[in-house]
């Protein structure tokens, strides 16, 4: 089954996760709340895939939540 890409990931965002997107959601990477969106909007679809895009949950995975978080709101139907 073919995925869609997602034309603007924020509107499929409930208003408290649109919130510090210019902000670090992965403190030990560096790595914006807004990189990590455009990475499950550009076809990552678990937190693997997350990993290997940006380097998010790569530290001790204090983020990890976040990002399934993320993808279970991106990638819903």
């Amino acid at each position: 089954m073919k995925i869609d890409p997602i034309i603007n990931p924020l509107d499929k965002l409930p208003e408290i996760l649109k919130n510090d997107l210019d902000q670090n959601l992965c403190t030990c990477n560096d790595v914006l709340k807004m990189d990590i969106i455009n990475a499950i909007a550009n076809g990552a679809r678990t937190v693997e895939d997350v990993k290997n895009k940006t380097y998010a949950t790569n530290g001790i995975g204090c983020c990890t939540r976040q990002v399934e978080r993320l993808i279970e709101c991106l990638c819903s139907e």
